[in-house]
């Protein structure tokens, strides 16, 4: 009888968590790297989410393990994994309206401004036709500060000693480089140390996050400080159909949960991650270049206006409203 009475307990536990399994839902989350700044709000949507949900919805983040970088958005199309974060510049051709934010300088000056002109970018129609070649909804930005150079060899003490220099930049940041006459490359972040450390490249464009967790600053020996070129812009996307097959509760829980994971990537930034740039600089003795306001003004008149111009004829051509994407972005960056 005791027995019975155990083995019938025995299936009814087992059959319980059967069940809780069968219910729960689980998504993969296909990043890289290493957790850094840039993914604090994708940590924290996945706090978020598995906190509201009791653990029955769970965000299973990996860094490099279900993709690469650049076969991000290649993966969600698929349905390989339910979410993913890219950059725009990673592949132009394959989501042409959202570099509009990717063009040299725009005028964002601060992380909140960033997040505000990419919502209003994402929300645009025909950026969410453009993803949805790709069964990809666009669910949250990753507000990045604008972009300076680290670099090896004898500092660009002004904008023409830039010339011949090879530079990663990608998007918009590439464009303005070669402005200046220097050799644009496009790379992965994970690819960028061994690049420079190799001599492939002999400058750098990131944020001062990326600078520091890709080891650049271990390498270099001077960085701008004031160029401020633009940033890219790197989306966290969802597939579409994953998204649509959530229950209307944990679709609630998944979409109310970013303003405040985005909150906390801002909060990071702004504090933690700046709050230690500074001294790391300081400690590895990295030299400050700083470029005056008239080379400054000259350079974004030689490439503000030219890259806006040919972004909007070579898009245009694409089908895409691409005059009304750039003055969106104008028009929300200037607060009218």
């Amino acid at each position: 009888m005791i027995r019975k009475t155990l083995k019938l307990a025995t299936l009814t536990a087992l059959s319980a968590t059967i069940a809780g399994e069968a219910f729960a839902t689980e998504w993969n989350v296909s990043l890289w790297g290493k957790r850094r700044a840039f993914t604090e709000h994708v940590e924290k949507l996945a706090e978020l989410v598995s906190a509201k949900t009791n653990g029955e919805f769970t965000l299973n983040l990996s860094y490099g393990g279900l993709s690469k970088n650049r076969e991000n958005l290649d993966g969600i199309s698929i349905g390989a994994f339910e979410m993913a974060q890219f950059c725009a510049g990673y592949h132009a051709d394959k989501n042409p309206s959202i570099t509009v934010l990717e063009l040299p300088f725009l005028g964002v000056d601060s992380l909140e401004k960033e997040i505000k002109v990419s919502k209003a970018i994402y929300a645009h129609p025909a950026t969410q036709k453009d993803l949805a070649r790709w069964n990809a909804t666009l669910l949250m930005p990753s507000p990045l500060p604008q972009y300076n150079i680290v670099g090896v060899g004898n500092a660009p003490k002004t904008l023409k000693d830039f010339a011949g220099l090879t530079v990663r930049a990608t998007g918009g940041i590439g464009k303005a480089m070669t402005a200046v006459d220097a050799v644009p490359t496009s790379m992965s972040a994970s690819e960028v140390r061994q690049a420079l450390d190799s001599g492939v490249v002999k400058a750098v464009a990131f944020a001062p996050h990326a600078h520091m967790s890709f080891g650049t600053v271990e390498s270099g020996n001077w960085w701008t400080t004031n160029l401020n070129p633009g940033t890219v812009n790197c989306p966290v996307v969802v597939n579409t159909d994953a998204l649509d097959a959530l229950t209307d509760a944990e679709r609630d829980v998944l979409l109310g949960s970013v303003d405040e994971a985005l909150q906390h990537y801002v909060d990071t930034y702004n504090g933690k991650t700046m709050d230690a740039w500074g001294p790391k600089l300081k400690e590895m003795g990295i030299e400050s270049v700083t470029y005056d306001d008239g080379e400054l003004a000259a350079f974004r008149t030689a490439v503000a206006g030219p890259a806006a111009k040919a972004w909007i004829e070579e898009n245009a051509k694409r089908g895409l409203p691409a005059q009304e994407l750039y003055d969106l972005a104008v028009k929300t960056v200037s607060g009218n």
